[in-house]
């Protein structure tokens, strides 16, 4: 194991699970001890957050969340308060099946998947090969297509970046790219809240990821050939991921959701649009 993150990170983890491939995996359980059946609570929603992030991104709108849901968010491998194992490269497969053991663990057969970001490529390497444990999914300021070649570069300058000056700076820089222009100042303490989150990631977590990010195939086929419901939430002023690129690939069982006043983080920008369109998606896989 190389590098573990620091205990005092912002993270709502408050459990530990160890899995067969040797990462400790924090996570967050809202309904840990009944799994939700006494409090009347079915459903099991599972929130994957964006790269140099962690499961804090879900404070604003796991408290709504949760009195309908059972909310499991993990701090995904390298981020976080989860160990960051050695391997060269965090693929998007070797993230799906880090959230499938855990999973597994929790005895946790079905469940919605919300990605943000890297979540979110994530979550559709998981549909790929678990769909069986899905009764939906879905992308939020995500997209099914691969990177772009100027995209691959700029995962390339991310690393040099990274072995150069650390996390700390690149988490500066990459922090307010990450909401609209336009809310920059109004929601400054989000901001310099992401970047306390940001913090957090282990270096080799951070670069680990961004080569895997870089080496993910596209899964258009994933979401158009999906005979789940599948939700696309993107952001108007998303300068990340633009609304097309969220919107790239849809199916006969898609619902799209625009968020009019977000960038790349309607977590923090937007949470209670997003608590109404996450709400709402369940309730439609429900039925």
């Amino acid at each position: 194991m190389t590098g573990h993150a620091d205990e005092h990170n912002r993270s709502i983890t408050q459990r530990k699970l160890f899995l067969n491939n040797g990462v400790e995996l924090a996570y967050y359980d809202s309904h840990p001890e009944d799994g939700g059946a006494e409090a009347g609570v079915s459903d099991v929603v599972v929130l994957l957050h964006g790269y140099c992030g962690s499961s804090a991104y879900w404070e604003h709108i796991v408290l709504e969340l949760e009195q309908s849901v059972r909310v499991i968010a993990p701090d995904l491998r390298g981020h976080g308060r989860s160990s960051a194992p050695g391997d060269v490269t965090y693929t998007m497969e070797l993230y799906a099946e880090d959230i499938a053991q855990m999973l597994i663990q929790l005895q946790i057969n079905n469940s919605v998947m919300l990605g943000h970001s890297l979540g979110g490529y994530i979550t559709l390497a998981f549909a790929e090969r678990y769909s069986k444990k899905l009764s939906g999914f879905g992308l939020i300021h995500s997209t099914a297509l691969e990177d772009s070649e100027t995209a691959k570069q700029n995962r390339d300058k991310a690393v040099a970046s990274l072995e150069e000056n650390g996390v700390r700076a690149f988490v500066d820089g990459l922090i307010p790219k990450l909401f609209a222009p336009a809310n920059l100042d109004a929601l400054q303490s989000e901001v310099e809240n992401g970047k306390q989150i940001g913090y957090g990631t282990a270096l080799h977590g951070a670069i680990a990821t961004a080569r895997g990010m870089k080496a993910r195939a596209n899964r258009k086929q994933i979401i158009e050939q999906a005979e789940l419901p599948v939700l696309l939430v993107a952001g108007a002023n998303d300068k990340v991921i633009p609304v097309e690129s969220t919107f790239a690939a849809v199916g006969s069982a898609t619902v799209k959701v625009q968020l009019d006043d977000a960038g790349h983080m309607g977590m923090l920008e937007q949470p209670k649009e997003l608590i109404a369109a996450i709400l709402s998606f369940v309730k439609s896989v429900r039925a």
